[in-house]
């Protein structure tokens, strides 16, 4: 069974995440064989402010 993790940026919308899944949903029905229902697909979205980039500036 997969299980699709998906990290971002907290924002997007209930619509967006369902259009997402079901387009990862997609691709794992046609190109590896996996019947729908065995499908998972994980969103943990998190604040920006939550990751630091280059935090010394250097």
């Amino acid at each position: 069974m997969p299980f699709v993790e998906v990290h971002w940026f907290e924002g997007r919308s209930d619509e967006q995440k369902a259009e997402v899944a079901k387009r990862f949903e997609q691709a794992l029905v046609e190109v590896a064989g996996v019947s729908p229902d065995h499908c998972w697909i994980k969103f943990s979205d998190s604040a920006k402010t939550d990751f630091l980039i280059n935090p010394t500036g250097e």
